[in-house]
């Protein structure tokens, strides 16, 4: 069994690896592609989101979801904007810290939430531009599925 700490080496590993040399419109709408696809392979329940900033570029909410999702989404993304890691890695942290985000982060809960499901994209050189991000599963699932699709689509081709 994983440790938190171990946990938290591992999820740091993941955005030191997975990065981008540019990214633009099509590159969000081909990633978005790719993730809804596969969640509709598997029939996951998932929505996808890819943002540059703020801007929305790409979002589907596949059967099974609701405006639930688009709301978690949001307020995972606000994590990775404000803490530059992904969702997963910032409530973690806190836990690791022997703390919750939720008691320590002074931040409004129906607008910030660190669970797993949106990581940062990462431009090499540059830092964090936008987020790529599911839910409809469990955290630590949704955020394995994104770090799973953004291997395959980071991969040398």
């Amino acid at each position: 069994m994983t440790s938190e700490k171990d946990l938290l080496a591992e999820l740091f590993a993941q955005e030191e690896r997975l990065r981008f040399s540019t990214f633009d419109h099509e590159t969000a709408w081909r990633l978005g592609v790719q993730l809804t696809e596969a969640a509709r392979a598997r029939g996951l329940g998932v929505t996808v989101s890819v943002r540059r900033g703020t801007q929305r570029l790409f979002h589907a909410a596949l059967p099974g979801t609701s405006a639930d999702n688009d709301a978690w989404i949001e307020r995972k993304s606000r994590v990775v904007d404000r803490y530059g890691h992904s969702s997963y890695l910032v409530g973690t942290r806190f836990r690791v810290e022997g703390s919750t985000f939720e008691e320590s982060s002074r931040l409004d809960p129906d607008l910030y939430a660190a669970h797993g499901g949106v990581f940062p994209i990462i431009i090499d050189g540059v830092g964090p531009v936008g987020t790529v991000g599911v839910s409809g599963l469990p955290q630590a699932d949704d955020h394995a599925f994104v770090v799973e699709q953004l291997e395959i689509f980071l991969a040398p081709r």
